[in-house]
């Protein structure tokens, strides 16, 4: 299993490109799409599966490119509504990858088809939670204590126990 986030730091806007066994799935892609192709191609794998965490008002998304040139489905969770060719996962479905699944996760709150992805290894072991969160990373989780041990004596602390979970679930 392969894994290669891609951050765009002007957007604030993570995707991923996973690939095993020759597939791969992109989460959350960008309207640039060459990134994607060259990752394939560098792991001699065809794109099955263009994931979407939910609709993206803040960047232009890359999944209609994405899915004429490739012929891959693009995946939303429950209550999506679009009028373009699009899977509509259902809750608890499961996505098989080369070797690896994702199982969908419905979380609607951020918008009404909010989709959170389990990503699960070979054996079946949850690798990390996908979701439009992220994942929190191991550099982020430091800059976070970094924050932590220099604030001012007596200062509030806030509890963030999402991001805590998060981080422990992106370390497994």
């Amino acid at each position: 299993m392969y894994i290669q986030q891609l951050y765009t730091g002007c957007l604030s806007e993570a995707a991923y490109f996973i690939e095993s066994n020759g597939e791969a799935a992109i989460i959350d892609p960008i309207r640039d799409t060459e990134e994607y192709f060259r990752l394939a191609k560098e792991h001699n794998a065809t794109i099955k599966y263009i994931f979407e965490t939910h609709f993206h008002a803040d960047f232009v998304s890359g999944h209609i490119d994405l899915s004429k040139e490739t012929g891959a489905p693009i995946v939303y969770g429950p209550n999506t509504k679009a009028n373009f060719p699009f899977h509509l996962a259902k809750d608890g479905e499961v996505f098989k990858i080369g070797n690896i699944t994702f199982e969908v996760i419905h979380t609607p709150g951020h918008t009404l088809e909010s989709t959170c992805y389990l990503l699960k290894d070979e054996q079946g072991k949850l690798v990390t939670i996908l979701s439009l969160a992220h994942n929190v990373t191991e550099r982020q989780k430091a800059e976070e204590q970094k924050e932590f041990e220099q604030r001012e004596p007596g200062e509030e602390v806030v509890e963030n126990e999402y991001l805590d979970k998060q981080a422990e679930v992106f370390s497994m």
